[in-house]
């Protein structure tokens, strides 16, 4: 009895916390594809074919999902400058500056993380780091040439790697641009249900 009593109210002063939790993390992700969707509505800067900016709305992605929203452990390893390999000729240099090891669907993964030299000399984007990414869905569900998720540096042990932000590079939308293509090391052996879905055939 004193067991059960506990666990009941556990789950009473518990419960809200993680609803709270969870209001607060769908408010946010609301926000950062309300402000990409209305990028994407701007007719003289969006990525989109000029056929397919009339009556845009917002792109199409998946239904918000908490399992793609994981907890990964961050170890520190700067590389060396790199020309990463783009959809044209362009390869802008790139760094590493460590790995995510993370498990998603019961597959323990990881990916590398990296910095952009030009950018990074910039103040907005001192601490802006990029994760390329691939996934079995691509081809399929989302768009072949893979997708992307940004993080904020300096980064700490742990970190929140959140798939539900995962969006397309400007590629997918057709155009002349020059779009780095995620290196084969950050190829994940899982289907990456969330985030942006791929843009109509």
């Amino acid at each position: 009895m004193v067991r059960s009593a506990f666990l009941v109210m556990s789950l009473v002063t518990f419960g809200p916390l993680w609803a709270q939790g969870d209001e607060k993390w769908m408010a946010g992700l609301d926000r950062y594809w309300a402000e990409i969707d209305s990028a994407y509505r701007d007719t003289l800067h969006s990525p989109l074919p000029k056929e397919d900016r009339p009556g845009f709305v917002n792109l199409p992605r998946f239904a918000a999902d908490r399992a793609f929203r994981v907890t990964a452990r961050f170890v520190a390893q700067e590389g060396e400058v790199f020309g990463m390999k783009t959809s044209t000729e362009r390869e802008p240099k790139y760094r590493s500056v460590g790995t995510l090891h993370f498990t998603l669907n019961g597959t323990d993964e990881q990916l590398t993380v990296f910095q952009n030299i030009d950018l990074s000399r910039l103040e907005d984007y001192r601490n802006y780091l990029f994760v390329p990414f691939t996934d079995l869905t691509n081809g399929e569900q989302t768009y072949g040439g893979g997708r992307y998720l940004d993080l904020e540096g300096p980064l700490g042990d742990t970190v929140e790697l959140d798939f539900n932000r995962a969006y397309n590079p400007y590629c997918a939308y057709g155009g002349r641009y020059s779009c780095p293509i995620p290196p084969q090391e950050n190829h994940l052996e899982v289907s990456v249900e969330a985030g942006v879905l791929k843009h109509h055939d």
